[in-house]
């Protein structure tokens, strides 16, 4: 009876008896970070060098993979036409020609350990409601899942659940969601506004020129608990859920205001004044008991570190202190990736490939360095390192702290828009064909 007592201890203590989930964009709380495991620094998937498996995956996203126990869950969108305008580096404001035909919007489910496809299922096909950049696809959200349902957010061709054998379990037509340039109603870029889930509800961000709105559907039926209107001007950006001191905040990132809203009711809780942004992609960031919150058009705007459990209207005003602001920087900001904290410093990416270190608590610059090359997915980390995967197909591995040191450049051999995903010594990168497993020569 010892022995057998003892043996379920260890099972019950052991780490690698819990599978490691990455259940959103971002991954856990949206943080960016996968502690727990030892992860990859060098690997060459054009060698098959350190690739556990490679899956390909027709059609366009920049959807991230998302993760829960043996389970990656990939979405895509497949034109009819087999050479669809799309330009990885594309620095201008293009929509994509051609465009106009049949597209098939799938879910796929991926054996985590193999990459073997368990099931695919086509959520709608039709000619796309809304046009996209040259640089963007028909499929840019990230899935959310809490282990038993999986959620994807089709644009607008409609948010879907399914449970994990690949039944539909509901739908929602949410209407056309066309963000594009801020002043010009004409231009429309692709939706990328990801789904978070927060206890039984499923929350939606969808800024653009024909809706503006947040809202709240049930898990299980899919049925809208709430909707509040906006009055935002077009942004990409994926809410956060931050949990202080009791409460729950939904933290969203927008043009003309950042906003805190109880994640149950749609309430709003705060607001402050960001000046009419013209662009905001990056995602609200929590850790060390702050709220990061960054981007916006033009690139290297300022950046700003909340305190929680804020009400009201708590925007700057001339001469007075802001209790609810640590601190502030006048410039750093990155213009589409998210930033990213780990250990006692943020992290932030630029397109053009500088990468910043900034003290997190106090917002000091530790170093700025320039990567040869540019990026459009969000940097995460995990096992002291930083996975930076950049448009020209090639992940830099930096070492985490105050001393910037590049470890590795790895080659994928396909442009990487799309944030990674880790979940067991594993870093699942979103390609531009394919789906990789890596874990590495070292």
């Amino acid at each position: 009876m010892k022995r057998l007592l003892s043996f379920c201890l260890l099972l019950s203590c052991a780490p690698a008896a819990v599978a490691q989930n990455w259940p959103q964009f971002r991954g856990p709380r949206a943080s960016g970070v996968a502690e727990g495991r030892r992860t990859p620094v060098t690997w060459d998937a054009t060698k098959s060098s350190g690739v556990v498996w490679k899956t390909p995956i027709p059609g366009l996203s920049h959807a991230s993979p998302v993760v829960w126990g043996e389970r990656v869950f990939v979405v895509s969108a497949e034109s009819s036409n087999p050479n669809p305008t799309y330009v990885p580096k594309d620095r201008g404001i293009g929509l994509a020609r051609g465009d106009e035909v049949k597209h098939a919007w799938r879910i796929y489910a991926l054996d985590r350990k193999t990459g073997r496809v368990v099931w695919q299922q086509t959520a709608h096909e039709g000619v796309p409601r809304a046009r996209r950049h040259i640089k963007a696809t028909q499929a840019n959200a990230t899935p959310a899942t809490d282990g038993r349902t999986v959620v994807a957010l089709m644009g607008s061709e409609g948010l879907y659940a399914y449970d994990f054998s690949g039944k539909l379990l509901w739908k929602r037509d949410l209407g056309v969601l066309n963000p594009g340039l801020w002043d010009d109603k004409d231009s429309s870029w692709g939706h990328g506004s990801s789904p978070v889930i927060h206890k039984n509800l499923v929350i939606v961000q969808a800024d653009g020129h024909s809706q503006s709105f947040i809202a709240a559907y049930d898990l299980k039926t899919g049925r809208q608990a709430w909707r509040v209107e906006r009055g935002e001007i077009t942004s990409w950006s994926t809410p956060t859920v931050v949990e202080s001191g009791g409460r729950a905040e939904l933290v969203t990132n927008g043009g003309r205001f950042i906003r805190g809203y109880d994640p149950q009711t749609g309430k709003e809780l705060w607001r402050f004044g960001d000046n009419d942004t013209q662009v905001k992609q990056q995602a609200p960031v929590a850790a060390h008991g702050l709220v990061y919150v960054a981007g916006g058009y033009p690139p290297g705007r300022g950046f700003y570190a909340f305190r929680p459990g804020a009400s009201g209207d708590i925007s700057d005003k001339p001469g007075e202190p802001n209790a609810h602001l640590a601190w502030k920087a006048d410039k750093g900001s990155p213009y589409t990736t998210t930033p990213i904290v780990y250990g006692e410093h943020l992290y932030t990416l630029s397109d053009a490939g500088v990468l910043s270190a900034f003290e997190a608590k106090t917002g000091r610059l530790v170093y700025q360095e320039r990567l040869p090359s540019s990026f459009s997915a969000s940097p995460v980390a995990a096992d002291g390192k930083l996975y930076l995967s950049s448009e020209d197909g090639d992940v830099f591995v930096v070492r985490a702290g105050p001393k910037f040191e590049l470890l590795a450049t790895n080659s994928v051999g396909e442009p990487l828009m799309a944030t990674p995903a880790i979940s067991d010594g594993l870093l699942i990168l979103r390609a531009h064909k394919h789906v990789y497993a890596v874990a590495g020569g070292k």
